[in-house]
């Protein structure tokens, strides 16, 4: 979708907004769940 809106970007830039935040929503979700299963799995690092 975001490849698709580059050609629309001069005349109608809020096209490529929401495809845009689904990606950047997404990666931040995987990146959360990531760091949240890392956490509760390493038992090495436990702090206090």
């Amino acid at each position: 979708m975001l490849s698709e809106g580059q050609s629309y970007l001069r005349g109608a830039p809020w096209l490529m907004f929401a495809p845009g935040v689904a990606v950047f929503l997404a990666v931040l979700g995987f990146n959360l769940l990531g760091e949240g299963l890392r956490e509760a799995l390493d038992h090495k690092e436990r702090r206090g």
